[in-house]
């Protein structure tokens, strides 16, 4: 049965106190931060009744103020929330209970790449969609090993090297959207059963726009790629 848009609301979920990066929400970024790109992204949302539906879950103030910029609603974090490790899940997403809606769909603000444009068409599947749960994935081609040095990767047929052009295609966790149902996250349960196939649809995205933001290097490097297509749209 297809949702209803209604019942679907969007969040961001922020805060200052990354341990391997701090504050990395709001370093200056090729002249502008990734929260203030993350929610510019929200204000261009096509699908969805975003200025009703969206909310930017945050305890501290740096990250409410650019909210506020864009008239985005807010979700008072508790600091318990944002600085405590280890939460249950309903409390690290405290808002589970708190916003009247049916289902939320997650957007990962760490990726600068991740397009609008691939935020509605993740909200169009999931209203399509027949499970409570959809991830974003990679489509990957190439060999994979477990920690015991055993190839998990089936060998292609005919092949006496590594091709990763005749490697069977595997999907990889894009860790940019995740949609489920607010009402299980008391349970600890969000987007489903990963062990159960078919219980989380899997939504195929560009590896290009899944590029995640946790170390420096990555912050380094990103901010380099996204300094350069910025400079060729002018």
């Amino acid at each position: 049965m297809a949702k209803d848009i209604n019942d679907i609301c969007l969040v961001i979920q922020a805060r200052l106190s990354s341990e391997r990066l701090p504050q990395k929400m709001i370093l200056p970024f090729a002249g502008t931060n990734i929260m203030d790109i993350a929610l510019e992204k929200i204000t261009k949302l096509q699908s969805i009744d975003w200025k009703n539906s969206f909310y930017l879950s945050a305890y501290e103030p740096e990250l409410k103020s650019i909210a506020e910029k864009y008239e985005l609603q807010i979700f008072h974090r508790s600091k318990e929330s944002a600085y405590s490790e280890g939460n249950p899940m309903s409390q690290m997403y405290e808002w589970h209970d708190k916003l009247n809606f049916k289902y939320c769909i997650l957007i990962n603000a760490c990726a600068p790449f991740l397009k609008p444009e691939t935020i509605d068409e993740f909200i169009k599947a999931y209203l399509k969609s027949e499970s409570d749960g959809m991830f974003g994935v990679m489509k990957k081609k190439n060999y994979f090993w477990n920690k015991e040095g055993e190839m998990t990767t089936p060998w292609p047929d005919g092949q006496d090297c590594l091709n990763t052009k005749a490697v069977e295609e595997t999907l990889e966790a894009a860790h940019c959207l995740y949609a489920g149902r607010l009402d299980t996250i008391k349970d600890g349960i969000w987007m489903g059963d990963f062990n159960k196939p078919g219980d989380i649809e899997l939504f195929p995205m560009e590896e290009f726009e899944c590029l995640d933001i946790d170390y420096p290097w990555q912050f380094e490097m990103c901010e380099s790629i996204y300094t350069s297509k910025e400079k060729n749209k002018k």
